[in-house]
């Protein structure tokens, strides 16, 4: 199957999926490439992931005037997934995880947590890191929503109250108060932070930008303790520079640093992961009217598909 997607789609174009470069190309890549997967395996479930709305709201908020294309471009990628499920018959569910809120800028959770001497570091070539092990508390950071990591019970005041001090959050769940968000799981933060109303949480914990390390202005989701939208946006200040730089050393076979991107806060204007005052601004559910509810939890997808295909079979 992998060999047929390529030759009649090309290779996945990955820097088009995440990072300053991410635009409408891989969704259509997606859409295009799940109808062929489609139609050469017929399988009894199939999943299609269009992410192109992700991309532009993190950027330019969930307003203004690049909106109407980018919906435009997407129901172009929603309607090849729908047509090819209507052609053979099959029911069809679209759902989101989320919707955009605007935002102005982050909370610098783990800065906090380093200057009330929580969060330890660890130094090499690379910059200062994180160190997890020895810190007595720390933070991953999923957009407006944090976990924060308490090695040891009696810390767990200490750390509220630097976090309740902190501009920026709204609310800190500890341990059975985390039912109240449906978080109480065993690999949860001790800690739930929710941000304030238009702000996001940024991962950084380095005090100086002299310390940073490596991979702070890098697309690196799998060595920041957090996620960084961020990645989406180049810096103005010399990143397609660099990144023209770095593609030129790669293709001479030297070291290169592909680091194009900001680490500027405010540059980001659109956030999820606090509830929506307004449940038309949270996410929706569209799919058969045998399937609609009043209302609906994330963990009721998996039950309505089963019970379909239970029906079927």
């Amino acid at each position: 199957l992998k060999r047929i997607l390529v030759e009649r789609h090309g290779a996945f174009p990955l820097f088009n999926f995440w990072g300053p470069l991410a635009n409408i190309r891989a969704s259509r890549w997606i859409a295009d490439s799940f109808v062929t997967a489609f139609e050469e395996t017929r399988p009894q479930l199939a999943l299609c992931y269009l992410p192109h709305l992700d991309y532009d709201l993190q950027r330019w908020g969930p307003t203004g005037g690049h909106l109407a294309q980018n919906l435009r471009d997407l129901d172009a990628c929603a309607g090849t997934v729908i047509a090819c499920a209507q052609r053979h018959g099959v029911p069809i569910m679209v759902v989101s995880e989320y919707g955009i809120a605007a935002v102005e800028r982050g909370v610098f959770i783990n800065r906090a947590l380093r200057e009330a001497g929580l969060l330890a570091i660890s130094s090499n070539a690379a910059g200062e890191l994180l160190d997890p092990g020895s810190s007595r508390a720390f933070a991953v950071c999923d957009h407006q929503l944090a976990h924060v990591y308490v090695r040891e019970p009696a810390d767990l005041a200490t750390v509220r109250t630097v976090l309740n001090r902190l501009d920026g959050i709204d609310r800190t769940y500890a341990l059975d108060e985390r039912r109240e968000l449906g978080l109480d799981h065993q690999r949860s933060g001790e800690i739930i932070a929710v941000s304030a109303p238009q702000r996001w949480f940024a991962y950084d914990y380095w005090l100086q930008d002299s310390r940073k390390p490596d991979f702070a202005q890098a697309v690196e989701i799998h060595k920041k303790p957090g996620y960084d939208p961020r990645e989406l946006l180049f810096d103005v200040h010399g990143g397609k520079r660099r990144a023209g730089l770095a593609l030129l050393r790669k293709k001479l076979g030297l070291r290169y640093l592909l680091n194009p991107c900001t680490l500027d806060d405010t540059l980001v204007r659109g956030s999820h992961g606090r509830l929506p005052v307004d449940p038309l601004d949270g996410p929706v559910v569209i799919g058969p009217r045998a399937w609609q509810r009043d209302t609906w939890q994330q963990t009721d997808i998996a039950g309505v598909i089963a019970g379909s295909l239970a029906s079927v079979s």
